[in-house]
């Protein structure tokens, strides 16, 4: 695996992969119309584009394919991080991660969904608080959580 910064060019893979891991990796914990309303397939590609150049956003690639990205602002919220579900557990997000929280000098900050809320408690990340959030007039539950350094 490699890991590098993110480039106008991953963009659009990077929309698929996002909804390929939700409607996959998420879909334990959140019903069909909760899937649909997180990602629905329409991602803007010149917003994102935008927030990633933004953010410090890196990929992580195996033999040439995107198998995971993440991104975090200079303030320490880290915004995205997704990855393939055939590589969960293979330490794809963790080092994402680690190199992304690196990036800031302050706490960490982030809104996990119940799927993700495991990973971040083993690296530390507590609960703030619990959430409800709309999208496309749906809610959905997700953790405001930080890691404290």
């Amino acid at each position: 695996m490699r890991i590098r910064p993110y480039c106008p060019s991953d963009c659009g893979a990077m929309a698929e992969l996002f909804f390929n891991t939700v409607h996959t990796v998420n879909a334990a914990d959140y019903t069909p119309r909760q899937l649909d309303a997180w990602a629905d397939g329409q991602v803007d590609l010149m917003a994102w584009d935008r927030s990633f150049r933004a953010h410090c956003t890196l990929v992580a690639e195996e033999s040439g394919v995107l198998i995971g990205f993440g991104d975090i602002t200079a303030d320490g919220y880290l915004d995205r991080l997704y990855f393939h579900h055939l590589h969960q557990r293979q330490g794809v997000a963790a080092a994402l991660c680690d190199r992304l929280e690196k990036t800031v000098e302050g706490p960490v900050t982030t809104h996990a969904s119940i799927t993700a809320r495991p990973f971040f408690e083993k690296r530390g990340y507590r609960v703030v608080k619990e959430q409800q959030v709309e999208r496309h007039g749906i809610l959905l539950t997700n953790f405001v959580m930080k890691k404290p350094r």
